[in-house]
């Protein structure tokens, strides 16, 4: 079982910037899709980015054009980079990977934008 690992949440002022880090105890090369998925209090959990193991990605509408994912397979890491960022991106983030026959979560990191 691969263990994930989150980090870079955090409380930040709407408008500003986080970079989220999803660490993977073993290759992240051995998954077909890796993803960042968020959960605000009393809501479902929803995709907020997605990146394949070619380098395709797919980033979620209400982020688009604000939100990154990008993978550097050296280091078994998976990022998120949060730009320009609202109050309604306030949710627990968490890291997701699949692979054939399996899909596992991190413990999820917070992020509140709040002023």
């Amino acid at each position: 079982q691969v263990q994930l690992v989150e980090s870079g949440g955090g409380l930040v002022q709407p408008g500003g910037s986080l970079r989220l880090s999803c660490a993977a105890s073993r290759s992240i090369l051995s998954f077909i899709v890796m993803g960042w998925y968020r959960q605000a209090p009393g809501q479902q959990r929803e995709l907020v980015a997605i990146i394949t193991r070619g380098g395709s990605t797919n980033i979620a509408d209400p982020v688009k054009g604000r939100f990154s994912i990008s993978r550097d397979n050296a280091k078994n890491t998976v990022y998120l980079q949060m730009n320009s960022l609202k109050p309604e991106d306030t949710a627990v983030y968490y890291c997701n990977a699949r692979g054939v026959g399996r899909d596992d979560w991190g413990q999820g990191t917070q992020v509140t934008v709040s002023s």
